[in-house]
């Protein structure tokens, strides 16, 4: 039986590795709409497993389904049926859901005034992170960073990785397009065994900026 989802804030919880994606963590933001209806973002699947879907349902359901990357998307179809949500893909990814109905987008979208969604290629065609702009800043990475061995977010040269240029490009972009002050912690989508108990990143804009990228460059790729 997997774990019971975990508070990393009040409104964000970390749901167990899920195994159908390779040990992938998704998590869920509660969110209201203007009329205070439940505007829920799930960011990639969960098991399937029926404690999840009380547990989601009990938080309000499921207005988005996030998927961070292609390797995020089990079981996509019956998350839409159970909470009627919509699937929000960036555009190279969705044709890897050919029977979904999805919302695509192309370099960024906006779901409500503190979250957004955009384009960081390079683990795949259509990788794509979500920002979440409370609580100091959190950033929900998929695979598109994740905890070294140290606990520090890095990117992770694999053997399947599309572009590696281009994904040490766009983590090295979020140096610019963030701050210490909007920028405070990173939920990754994988390895959080490295976080060692530690839910989030913590202090993650100084642990990107202390990163070494020119050894990243020089990286082969891990299995």
């Amino acid at each position: 039986m997997p774990k019971a989802p975990q508070a990393v804030f009040e409104t964000i919880f970390a749901f167990a590795p899920n195994r159908e994606t390779l040990g992938g963590t998704a998590y869920l933001i509660l969110e209201q709409d203007p009329s205070g209806e439940s505007a829920n973002i799930l960011i990639d699947c969960p098991a399937f497993s029926d404690d999840h879907q009380r547990f989601i349902a009990a938080k309000g359901g499921v207005k988005t389904l996030f998927i961070t990357h292609r390797g995020g998307m089990a079981q996509v179809p019956a998350f839409q049926r159970i909470f009627e949500a919509q699937v929000l893909i960036q555009e190279q990814e969705a044709y890897l859901l050919p029977t979904v109905t999805t919302e695509r987008f192309h370099r960024e979208r906006q779901l409500s005034p503190i979250s957004r969604v955009f384009w960081n290629a390079g683990h795949s065609p259509g990788s794509a992170c979500l920002y979440h702009s409370l609580y100091g800043g959190v950033l929900f990475t998929g695979r598109h960073l994740l905890p070294n061995r140290e606990g520090a977010p890095a990117p992770l040269r694999l053997s399947k990785t599309f572009h590696w240029p281009r994904q040490l490009r766009y983590s090295q972009q979020l140096l610019a397009d963030f701050s210490p002050e909007t920028l405070s912690s990173i939920c990754p989508g994988a390895s959080t065994g490295f976080l060692r108990g530690e839910k989030k990143i913590s202090h993650a804009y100084e642990k990107l900026q202390s990163l070494d990228w020119q050894a990243l460059a020089a990286a082969q790729p891990a299995l």
